[in-house]
C-alpha cells in the first residue's frame, strides 16, 4: 500500500523539515524546494586559511587574528585548521609572506637601475599601507619566505646594472628598505595619533609661544603640514637616491 501525497507531505513537513529547522533554521512553513539552499563551506585548504587571516587584519587589525577567529569566520571547527597549520606564529608567517607576493613585478620590473629600486620603494609602500597591521609583525621571527627571498633577488637585480660589490649591493638594498619602513612605521603611526595630535596642539603651540624653541617655530607649521605624505616619501627617496649616484660617479 503506497502513502498519499498528503502523507508523504505531512510526514517529509513534520520530519525533515524539522531536522532543517534545527540546523539551519530554515522557515518550516514553506516546502523544502523553496527554501534557501544550505551554504556550502569553502574549500579548506592553507591558502583560505591565510586569506581568511589577511581580511581581518586588514579590517580589525593583527589582534584580531587567532586560530578560533579565523575558523569562525570559515565556518569550521578550530582543531581543523590544525590540519594546514601548527601553531597561530606560522599563521603570521604565510600572512606576512603572502603580503610580500604583493610587492614583486616579476617581468614588469622598470629598466635602469634607478627607476627599477624607485618603482619597488614605492610599491612596498603602497603594499604596507594597504596592510598597516604589517608594523606590528616585525616582532615575530619570520624568517625569509619564499615571496621575501622573490623580493630581495629582485631588488639586487634592479641594480644589477652598477656593477657593484656584493657587500654595497646589499649596503644599498638595506638603506633604500629602511628608509621606506621608517616612514611606513611613521605614516601608521601619524595616523593612529592623528586625534591624540590634535589633542596635544594647543599645548605644542603654547609651548612655541615661549619663545624658547625659535628654530622650532619658524619651521612648525609647513614641517607639521607636510609630514607623513606620499609627497615627503618621493623628495626622501629621492634625496637618498641622488647620494647614491653621486657616490656612484665620484
Amino acid at each position: 500500500m503506497s502513502l498519499s501525497i498528503c502523507t508523504v507531505y505531512e510526514y517529509d513537513g513534520g520530519v525533515t523539515a524539522e531536522r532543517g529547522n534545527r540546523a539551519q533554521g530554515a522557515d518550516t512553513a514553506l516546502p523544502v524546494w523553496a527554501r534557501e539552499k544550505p551554504r556550502r563551506r569553502p574549500a579548506l585548504s592553507r591558502d583560505a586559511i591565510v586569506a581568511a587571516a589577511l581580511t581581518i587584519a586588514d579590517a580589525e587589525g593583527l589582534d584580531a587574528v587567532s586560530i578560533r577567529r579565523v575558523a569562525a569566520d570559515l565556518g569550521v571547527r578550530p582543531m581543523s585548521l590544525y590540519t594546514y597549520i601548527d601553531r597561530k606564529e606560522d599563521l603570521l608567517v604565510l600572512m606576512m609572506d603572502e603580503v610580500n607576493g604583493e610587492v614583486l613585478f616579476g617581468a614588469d620590473l622598470p629598466a635602469g637601475w634607478r627607476e627599477a629600486i624607485t618603482a619597488i620603494a614605492r610599491r612596498t609602500r603602497e603594499v604596507l599601507l594597504r596592510h598597516p597591521w604589517m608594523t606590528d609583525i616585525s616582532a615575530h621571527n619570520a624568517g625569509l619566505g619564499p615571496n621575501a627571498l622573490r623580493h630581495v633577488e629582485e631588488s639586487i637585480r634592479a641594480l644589477r646594472e652598477l656593477g657593484l660589490s656584493p657587500r654595497s649591493t646589499v649596503e644599498l638594498i638595506s638603506a633604500v628598505d629602511k628608509y621606506v619602513t621608517g616612514h611606513i612605521y611613521f605614516e601608521v603611526a601619524n595616523h593612529s595619533m592623528a586625534g591624540v595630535a590634535a589633542a596635544h596642539r594647543s599645548y605644542f603651540d603654547a609651548l612655541l609661544a615661549t619663545g624658547e624653541f625659535p628654530e622650532l617655530s619658524r619651521l612648525a607649521d609647513q614641517a607639521l603640514a607636510d609630514v607623513g605624505t606620499e609627497e615627503e616619501f618621493e623628495r626622501g627617496l629621492s634625496w637618498l637616491l641622488d647620494g647614491v649616484a653621486a657616490s656612484i660617479t665620484s
